[in-house]
């Protein structure tokens, strides 16, 4: 009964993440109530509580400290990233903080870039911004502020009732004579001390974060010329540089051949098939044929047919007779035959 009642009581402040100093008290003095013979081991908590519910409703309070996270990103365009580099380095030094990170690389081979994490303290924020928008050029600036006052004043009022919970729970080790308590209360003890560790962590961060303002930095060298003007002599190709230029012509000529002799071997092998056929096939037929042909007949002359026949008159090419000693079918100057 003893155990239960001291286990309501201390949930109360375990359960409660917002929950204040004041409510705890309540918390506790509700438990003592409910177990009398454990008024001493939950007095400091209700005395608190008392204390709070008797306080003047009037009274002032001091008004809590602003917590702020501020973050900014910077763009400048420098003449050299590597000069700037470390006039950052010593503007960050000078300032208190320090470089949380870098990173710079050669782009196209022809300028470098740089980008840079920086942490300053929060009363300098300002001034090293300034200074280091002072190195170049300023591209673009990017400023945010993000209050996290209730933020830290709930984790503040978490960890101190994690605490107390976790020496009631010690208190109550110290007080039990069975095993079994022993062991509950010790399982009970590991798990708010866990809890305790991170919101102990998380406090941590926060003041991190709030003590600290984070710049990012980016660098950019100025573009120059990749190849710069060279006289007129000194752009002349040398004896390597055409028998290179040469060599790699003929390499490239030589594979086309190749290509275009791939690409025509179906064809040259159907071609060569074809002649095989042609040479040692027909053609020594052809030739046994011409070797075993007949003879062939007399052929007949034929009379021109400008000569007349004995006897004709003749006539020109319109088919009149000629003028002259017209004999009987014999030529002029002739006798014709008996």
């Amino acid at each position: 009964m003893l155990l239960a009642a001291s286990l309501a009581l201390t949930a109360g402040c375990a359960g409660g993440g917002t929950t204040s100093q004041a409510s705890d008290g309540k918390a506790a003095v509700a438990g003592s109530e409910a177990a009398p013979d454990r008024q001493d081991g939950a007095g400091g908590s209700g005395d608190a509580a008392k204390a709070a519910d008797t306080a003047k409703p009037g009274a002032s309070k001091a008004p809590a400290a602003q917590h702020l996270i501020r973050t900014a990103s910077l763009s400048v365009e420098v003449d050299r990233v590597a000069a700037t580099t470390d006039r950052v380095r010593a503007v960050v030094a000078a300032a208190g903080g320090r470089v949380e990170s870098e990173t710079t690389e050669r782009v196209d081979e022809e300028y470098d870039r740089s980008t840079m994490v920086l942490r300053v303290p929060q009363d300098r924020y300002d001034r090293v911004l300034a200074d280091l928008a002072g190195t170049g050029k300023l591209l673009d600036r990017t400023a945010e502020a993000k209050d996290v006052t209730d933020q830290v004043v709930d984790v503040e009022s978490r960890i101190a009732s994690q605490r107390a919970s976790v020496a009631r729970v010690r208190t109550l080790m110290e007080r039990a004579e069975r095993l079994a308590d022993v062991v509950t209360l010790e399982g009970e003890l590991s798990r708010r001390q866990a809890d305790l560790e991170a919101l102990l962590a998380q406090q941590a961060s926060l003041k991190d974060r709030t003590s600290l303002a984070t710049i990012t930095l980016n660098l950019h060298e100025k573009e120059r010329a990749a190849v710069e003007e060279k006289p007129a002599e000194e752009g002349r190709p040398g004896f390597l540089d055409a028998l290179s230029g040469g060599w790699n012509a003929l390499v490239s000529v030589v594979a086309w051949m190749l290509v275009v002799l791939a690409a025509l071997a179906p064809w040259l092998a159907v071609a060569l098939a074809g002649y095989a056929v042609w040479r040692w096939v027909l053609r020594p037929r052809r030739a046994a044929r011409a070797r075993t042909a007949p003879a062939s007949a007399p052929v007949a002359v034929p009379v021109p047919a400008s000569v007349p026949a004995q006897g004709a008159p003749r006539t020109n090419a319109a088919g009149l007779p000629l003028p002259g000693k017209e004999t009987d079918g014999a030529p002029d100057g002739e006798t014709p035959a008996p």
